[in-house]
C-alpha cells in the first residue's frame, strides 16, 4: 500500500511537502499540488486521518463489493456476511458496484482510505487492474480478479449437469440455456459447460441466449418473449432464478403452460425462491457455507498476508425439484 514517501518519490518532492498538500497547510504552488495529486492518483492513495492514526492496527472493518442487493441471492449473501463477521467482532462497509467499473474503482480507493482489514469482492465488472495493486487481503466470490486472489464458488459445472439431467428426465428435446455474459476466466462459465457436456451424453443439442446481468427485467422479458415466439423450445435452463421467473411470466402471457409446454430449471435456490416460488425447479447454491469459507480464508490472510491459499475453493450444489419439471 502506498505511503507518503512513495508519493513524495513519484512527485519529486519531500514527504513533508506531500503532508502539507494533503492537509492544505502552508503556501504551496499549484504546480506542486498538481504533481502530488497526480502521484496520489497513480498510486491509488487516498488520505484518511483515521486511517493514519490507526497505522499498524486492525480496524475490524471488512469491505464487501457486490453488484447490488436487489437480487435475492446477493441480498441473502450480504446478510450472511454481516451476521457471520459480526459474531467475529468485525463490521462491514457495503459497496454496491452495479455494472459500473469506475464506481467500483472509486469504492476500492475508498476502502483503502478507510484501511479496511480485507475485502470480499463479487462484482460483475471485469478488467479492474486496481485489484492487483490494492495491497489488501481479498477473497473473490465466483469471479476471476487476479492470479493472486483466491476464488470461492459453488460447483458451477455440476450445477449445469444437474439442470441438464432434470430437463432430460422431464422429456425435453428442444433445449435452451439463458445465461449471463460468459467472460473469459469466469467460474460461472462452467454452468454452460456442464450443461453442454451432460446433453452431449444423450446426443441432445441446445441453443444459447446471453442476456447481461445488468439488463432490466423489461429488456430481459422482451428477449425471452422473442425466444418463446420464434423457437420451438420445450426445456429451458436459466443460470439464475429471477430470469427463470421471467420465463414463467412471459410463457403465461403467451398462453404457454409450464411445465406442460415448456419445462424450466433455475439456479441459485435462495430462501426467497424456496419460500415464495417453491414451484421452480432450481440448483441451490449453499450461500451460508460459501460465506463461511470466504470469511475463514480472508481472516487467515488478515492475520498473515503471506499465508498460502489455494486458487479455487468449490462447494457442492444440489437440485431442488419443483413443479416446473414435472
Amino acid at each position: 500500500m502506498a505511503t507518503l514517501d512513495d508519493i513524495a518519490k513519484l512527485a519529486g518532492v519531500s514527504a513533508t511537502t506531500v503532508s502539507r498538500v494533503i492537509n492544505n497547510y502552508g503556501s504551496l504552488s499549484e504546480k506542486t499540488k498538481t504533481k502530488v495529486f497526480e502521484a496520489m492518483r497513480e498510486l491509488n492513495y487516498q488520505p484518511n486521518s483515521l486511517a493514519r492514526s490507526l497505522k499498524g492496527k486492525k480496524t475490524q472493518l471488512i469491505g464487501v463489493i457486490l453488484p447490488g442487493v436487489s437480487n435475492p441471492f446477493f441480498g441473502q449473501m450480504v446478510q450472511e456476511i454481516e451476521d457471520q463477521l459480526f459474531k467475529k467482532g468485525f463490521r462491514i462497509i457495503l459497496c454496491n458496484a452495479g455494472s459500473d467499473a469506475e464506481k467500483e474503482r472509486d469504492y476500492l480507493r475508498m476502502l483503502m482510505a478507510n484501511r479496511v482489514d480485507g475485502i470480499i469482492a463479487g462484482s460483475h465488472n471485469l478488467g479492474i487492474e486496481e485489484y492487483q495493486k490494492v495491497g489488501l487481503p481479498i477473497i473473490s466470490f465466483d469471479r476471476y480478479l487476479s492470479g493472486e486472489i483466491p476464488i470461492v464458488s459453488s460447483d458451477n459445472y455440476h450445477g449445469g449437469q444437474l439442470a441438464a439431467q432434470a430437463l432430460i428426465r422431464s422429456g425435453s428435446k428442444n433445449l435452451q440455456i439463458i445465461t449471463g455474459a460468459n467472460h473469459p476466466n469466469s467460474p460461472t462459465n462452467a454452468r454452460l459447460t456442464g450443461f453442454k457436456d451432460e446433453l452431449a451424453k444423450s446426443d441432445l443439442d441446445f441453443d444459447v441466449m446471453e442476456i447481461s446481468f445488468s439488463a432490466t427485467p423489461n429488456i430481459k422479458g422482451l428477449k425471452i418473449k422473442e425466444l418463446l415466439l420464434k423457437q420451438k423450445v420445450d426445456g429451458i435452463f436459466c443460470t439464475d432464478d429471477l430470469t427463470a421467473l421471467l420465463v414463467i411470466q412471459q410463457a403465461k402471457a403467451l398462453g404457454m403452460r409450464v411445465p406442460e409446454d415448456v419445462k424450466l430449471v433455475g439456479y441459485d435456490g435462495t430462501n426467497f425462491i424456496q419460500s415464495y416460488h417453491p414451484e421452480l425447479t432450481t440448483v441451490m447454491q449453499p450461500i451460508s457455507d460459501i460465506v463461511m469459507v470466504m470469511i475463514d480464508l480472508l481472516l487467515k490472510r488478515v492475520d498473515n498476508h503471506d499465508c498460502h491459499l489455494e486458487d479455487n475453493y468449490v462447494l457442492p450444489v444440489k437440485l431442488i425439484t419443483g413443479e416446473t419439471t414435472a
